[in-house]
Order: structure tokens, then sequence, then C-alpha cells
């Protein structure tokens, strides 16, 4: 099984979640720590990141949820982007840090 490896700023923004949605994400990524691979609705490829990133989005009455993980770190599944989507199109600054985050967390590898 593979480490699930959580930006202390991703973590703490899924602290902020509601109880079912912190238990729907902690459902996927512990499914893709057992290899498993998500597909639509639940993820999709995000490659406006980089090659590798992918989003899990979930969805409940308080709104929608989303982050960001990167599958090819020989350490684990890092998680390096959580927020509340606001509106239909992802906001650029969400998009800018999760590269920023990913870089932070892929040079600790180095």
């Amino acid at each position: 099984m593979k480490a699930a490896i959580l930006h202390p700023a991703a973590l703490q923004a899924i602290h902020d979640f509601p109880p079912e949605v912190r238990q729907k994400l902690g459902k996927a990524v512990f499914d893709l720590q057992r290899g498993e691979a998500p597909s639509m609705p639940l993820s999709r490829p995000m490659p406006s990141i980089a090659p590798g990133v992918a989003e899990l989005r979930i969805r409940d009455r308080a709104g929608v949820y989303r982050a960001f993980y990167y599958l090819r770190s020989l350490r684990g599944i890092l998680v390096v982007q959580a927020f509340v989507k606001k509106s239909r199109a992802t906001a650029g600054q969400d998009l800018e840090l999760g590269k920023k985050r990913l870089r932070e967390m892929l040079d600790e590898e180095n």
C-alpha cells in the first residue's frame, strides 16, 4: 500500500470540510493507496497542473470540494491542494497553488 502524504495547507483545508465530505475524501485517498484507479465523476486528470496530477471531486448539499493529487511520486500519493470550488471553472489561484505545492513536495524528495 502506498503512503498518502498531504501538504500541510491541504490537510488544514480538509479539516475544515464537513464531516461527510472528509469521510468520502478519505475513502477515495485510501482507494488510491490500495492501487485503485477512480474514474469520472470522482476523479479526473488535471494536466494543466502537471502530468500525473488529478483531482478528486466530492459534492454534497453544502458545496463542491476538490483535492489535487499526484500519483508519480516514489514516496506515495501526494495531496497538494484542497479547496471549496465556488464557480464552474477551477480558479486560477487554486491551479497555481497546486503547481507551487507540487513543486515544494517534489523538491523534498531530492
